[in-house]
């Protein structure tokens, strides 16, 4: 049985019992940890009171080789991003983030980038800053440790391009129907971005553009749209056309 203690965010917490809970967290150090955390409502104890999704702490577990779940014995609440309890916006990028990490990641497979990348997404939404820059940084991070990174190599001076979720990237624009015709612009948004540039003024609409198309990208890669895509893009901020 080994005995980790490392930083987490809370991603998901379900009542186990009347005073306990099932957990999932995504860890710095260990990736996704999903456990039981016995006693971890009551007022006194070692638990901060409880666990609340999007939170951040120090968690203390035990993993069994023999099961999935790990038995959480500590949790040490260090941060809430209270943003994301009062602003729509912010709260469907976080619902909508959590549920890619999820989905995108196996238990116990360590992505520190990805943890670092959902972090500073937080905590820039929480200093104020549009959710645009945080969020198409977080969906690339998470592209490129899961191994789904996009090629974004233009040929031309084409003003619009393809781009093929089943080729992994900018294609040429045959008109073939898994084939989706995006503007240059969207793709140089992008590229910038691989190029791990800073943060910094680009036109708004570019940037809805680039993170619609990494959200198209990701929902092919799943195998179909989530409940927090259509959460996070609604009918008139549609996760098609780039």
């Amino acid at each position: 049985m080994a005995i980790l203690s490392d930083s987490a965010i809370c991603m998901r917490c379900w009542d186990y019992s009347e005073t306990s809970q099932t957990v999932s967290l995504l860890t710095k150090e260990y990736g996704l940890i999903r456990g039981i955390a016995k006693g971890s409502k009551r007022d006194k104890g070692s638990f901060s009171g409880g666990f609340d999704p999007l939170t951040r702490g120090n968690i203390v577990a035990r993993l069994k080789t023999n099961s999935d779940l790990a038995m959480f014995t500590e949790w040490q609440l260090e941060h809430v991003w209270w943003t994301t309890r009062k602003s729509l916006a912010v709260n469907r990028a976080g619902i909508y983030m959590t549920d890619l990490v999820g989905r995108m990641i196996t238990d116990q497979d360590p992505h520190t980038n990805v943890f670092d990348s959902f972090l500073m997404a937080l905590d820039r939404m929480e200093e104020g800053h549009d959710i645009d820059w945080p969020l198409l940084r977080f969906q690339w991070a998470l592209l490129v440790e899961t191994g789904y990174q996009p090629t974004l190599t233009i040929d031309g001076d084409e003003s619009v391009v393809a781009f093929s979720s089943k080729v992994g990237g900018v294609v040429e624009d045959t008109g073939e129907i898994d084939r989706v015709r995006v503007r240059k612009e969207t793709i140089e948004v992008l590229r910038f971005v691989q190029d791990d540039g800073p943060m910094q003024p680009v036109e708004p609409d570019a940037l809805h553009r680039a993170n619609r198309l990494l959200a198209h990208y990701l929902r092919d890669i799943i195998g179909k749209e989530t409940a927090a895509m259509r959460w996070m893009w609604p009918p008139d901020k549609s996760i098609r056309g780039a």
